[in-house]
């Protein structure tokens, strides 16, 4: 099997295609990257960014290239000694315009008689044989539909006509009933739908890949990259929403040739990647939560949680009990239609109404502390998520008895089906509500993360690293991706609010005196968001704060929105624009803590790109990059800029101050060049501890191949600063020392250092970062 030493993610559109993609590939190999790694290419909706709504999985979308520019990108890579990973989408399609979607149309057409009925997940029998599709304003626009050119229309939505169904003459409400769709009103969808969709998106109608023809179907094209060796691995999107995630990562690896894979698959703390998964690892959000907590100061923990309790007006928030009721509310809202589906499923013999079974149900999910089983792995969560709910809710004790067996059978469809759902409300709950709710430290909430952990230690970090060494070594890592609620420089920036928590009461006690929000916790997320992306475009931050507010549902929500909360909103957004009282705060915060930020964002970033496991580098970032969530971490950039520095940098041109963003760059093409050109550096993990006054501040370990056992043959040795804060305040590194066996170059500043004790203070003195190489080797 073929595997990386590292990947860049592109995302792919129209305005950024496959050929552009190619025309890139010589500068990703200077910048030293192993394999270009691609957003999806499958056609998709047309005009969509990121091709998660793909339309037609026979063909390499037009609008982003085509077969053409898939060709000419692995042509590019091959060319240049590099490989291929492109990001698919099994669980779901695109249904947002019908006549897009092949399968889609037929189903709407023909109903259950479609050589495509079973490929989606519909239950007929609740739609009395009709599909329902959620897109009236209401149900009274049934009177505003039309029939033109053998369509039904309703504004600019197009839907097939069922042979027979029209003649000359017929109304379009009685041309709409004699139809294998039922068009309803979008506030229906919560309850009354009948297709599995991704999450709570009514444009994204799940798929039954578990059956065969389906697979292969829609894994045609896929298979056809292997077969002609234009792609050499694959990156799987959302494998927990799949029925047999094991059966179809094994099918995958079949019709791959052995390929590497890995699955967007979210790990909570403690929890491992199931073994029985046929791929190398996951995406690497496990490594990003690891990476963000080592850099957050455990000290200010107290104060950050006074000042949470203090925006509540009482105690402060109780995660544990937040995501309870979101996930809750969850189930009991926007996916209250999966919840009844599960509740019609459960059989007679259970004597159970659907209301008690869905309120049961329910609440077993919203107890379960993982996305889902994979039964019968993972049997004691669904055990354990049961008791749970029964503590929470005794009334219902006897009713989750009676479920229990049922739920522990995968054969069954209610016991599959549970397994599809408990991911969608977790992901709902938590991600999308509760983190924009649990707001003491922006680092804490993003994808993959438990926020009520709030720091990692040094020791912590070092077992978790030989771990991740030892079981998942070809697991890949980052930093960013195009779903971080934060890029990483703006996690960064926001981290050293924990060493500076009383600085940061102040400055938010006063941005909410010159722009105030009513609603405290919230205006925590907003100014901290605001100075993590500083600075950025007005539009930028009103679309992250209407978002955030909507996405938190406290005071406003997407459904019914709050016009007067979110003037408010937009109001203090303006203020930081328009008042310069607000700008100045905002400005002298950033500039209090600019170096301690860039100090943050270079030692995550060499951390992650030399730590165990396959690192990838989101587009962009090997500048600085203060992205806030989707689409604002989709935006397009300026690889021109980011080569000419490059070639910059390898004239001679150091950066003078390590601010400066080609900082950045410098440490990502010479730790991905160490990688790809020194594989043999890379081969074990070994904590190197520091000795004396400011040894907690460094985190530091060696890769050598032998590097599990301590004075085994040295390999790449990172160095870098941690909580730099604290560091300046104890006066620096001062007797801080480190040992090296031989003597060994600093790959930034190509100085050479040891054998020996070496001063600490003497290796960081030009950046926070140092990545060393044993010197009787060819670093180049």
């Amino acid at each position: 099997m073929k595997t990386p030493a590292s990947t860049y993610r592109l995302q792919i559109r129209s305005s950024f295609t496959l050929f552009d993609a190619a025309a890139t590939v010589p500068y990703l190999k200077s910048l030293g990257v192993d394999w270009v790694y691609l957003s999806p290419i499958l056609t998709a909706e047309r005009g969509s960014d990121h091709g998660y709504d793909v339309t037609d999985p026979s063909l390499v979308d037009p609008e982003r290239g085509g077969p053409e520019g898939l060709l000419a990108l692995s042509s590019a890579a091959r060319e240049h000694g590099m490989g291929v990973l492109v990001d698919i989408v099994p669980n779901h399609v695109g249904v947002a315009s019908p006549a897009q979607n092949p399968w889609w149309w037929s189903l709407l057409q023909e109903g259950r008689g479609s050589p495509y009925a079973e490929a989606f997940d519909v239950d007929w029998d609740l739609g009395a044989g009709r599909i329902r599709i959620p897109v009236l304003g209401s149900d009274d626009d049934l009177g505003l539909l039309e029939v033109a050119d053998g369509e039904l229309r309703y504004y600019g939505h197009r839907f097939p006509l069922a042979a027979g169904s029209y003649s000359d003459g017929d109304s379009p409400r009685a041309v709409h009933d004699r139809q294998h769709y039922e068009l309803v009103s979008w506030r229906r969808a919560d309850s009354e739908l009948n297709y599995r969709r991704f999450f709570a998106v009514n444009t994204l109608a799940g798929i039954r890949v578990e059956d065969r023809w389906v697979f292969d179907q829609a894994h045609a094209e896929v298979k056809r990259w292997f077969d002609d060796g234009l792609v050499d691995g694959l990156r799987v999107d959302h494998p927990d929403g799949l029925a047999d995630p094991a059966g179809y990562l094994r099918w995958l690896k079949d019709l791959s040739g052995g390929a590497y894979v890995l699955v967007e698959k979210i790990l909570e703390p403690g929890e491992e990647l199931p073994a029985e998964f046929a791929c190398e690892g996951t995406t690497g959000y496990d490594a990003l939560a690891d990476l963000d907590r080592l850099l957050v100061d455990p000290a200010g923990e107290a104060a950050l949680d006074a000042l949470d309790a203090q925006l509540r007006s009482g105690e402060p928030a109780d995660y544990a009990a937040m995501i309870l009721g979101t996930k809750r509310a969850v189930a009991d809202g926007m996916l209250r239609s999966e919840i009844l589906r599960l509740a019609r499923l459960v059989p007679a013999s259970a004597s159970l109404s659907e209301d008690v079974a869905a309120d049961a149900l329910a609440q077993v999910i919203a107890a379960f502390p993982v996305y889902r089983t994979y039964l019968p792995t993972g049997e004691e969560v669904l055990r354990e998520a049961c008791a749970a709910a029964a503590r929470q809710r005794p009334d219902l004790a006897d009713v989750l008895d009676a479920l229990l067996p049922l739920l522990l059978k995968p054969e069954t469809e209610l016991g599959r089906r549970f397994q599809q759902t408990s991911g969608m409300v977790m992901a709902k709950g938590v991600e999308d509500t509760a983190f924009y709710r649990y707001t003491r430290l922006g680092t804490l909430t993003e994808v993959g993360a438990d926020p009520s952990h709030f720091s990692l230690a040094l020791d912590e970090f070092h077992r978790r690293m030989a771990e991740r060494q030892e079981s998942l070594p070809l697991s890949m890592t980052t930093l960013t991706t195009h779903d971080t609620k934060r890029s990483e420089d703006t996690r960064a920036r926001i981290s050293v609010i924990a060493e500076l928590p009383d600085q940061w009461a102040a400055t938010l006690d006063t941005l909410r005196g010159l722009a105030p929000v009513p609603d405290g916790p919230f205006e925590n997320l907003l100014w901290q968001a605001v100075i993590g992306a500083w600075p950025a475009s007005r539009e930028r931050l009103q679309a992250y704060a209407e978002k955030a507010a909507r996405e938190a549902a406290n005071s406003t929500t997407w459904t019914d929105p709050d016009e007067e909360f979110e003037s408010r909103v937009k109001a203090a957004v303006d203020a930081v624009f328009d008042d310069a009282r607000v700008a100045t705060v905002i400005e002298d915060f950033v500039a209090r803590t600019d170096r301690f930020a860039a100090a943050n964002s270079l030692s995550l970033k060499l951390l992650q790109l030399t730590m165990p496991g396959v690192p990838d580098v989101y587009q962009g970032t090997e500048f600085w990059d203060r992205s806030l969530a989707d689409p604002d971490n989709r935006r397009a950039f300026d690889f021109e800029r980011r080569e000419t520095a490059l070639a910059a940098l390898d004239a001679g041109t150091s950066p003078a101050d390590f601010r400066d963003e080609a900082t950045k760059l410098l440490v990502t093409s010479r730790a991905l060049r160490l990688r790809r050109n020194r594989p043999d550096l890379f081969q074990g993990y070994r904590p190197v501890l520091a000795s004396h006054a400011a040894a907690d501040h460094l985190v530091a370990f060696d890769r050598g191949a032998d590097g599990s056992r301590t004075g085994g043959a040295p390999g790449a040795l990172t160095l870098a600063t941690r909580l730099p804060v604290g560091l300046e305040r104890a006066g620096g590194w001062r007797d801080t020392a480190v040992e090296l066996s031989t003597a060994m170059r600093d790959e930034l500043t190509g100085r050479t250092h040891g054998p020996g004790p070496v001063p600490v203070a003497g290796i960081l003195q030009q950046y926070p970062v140092a990545l060393l190489a044993p010197v009787n080797g060819d670093n180049a």
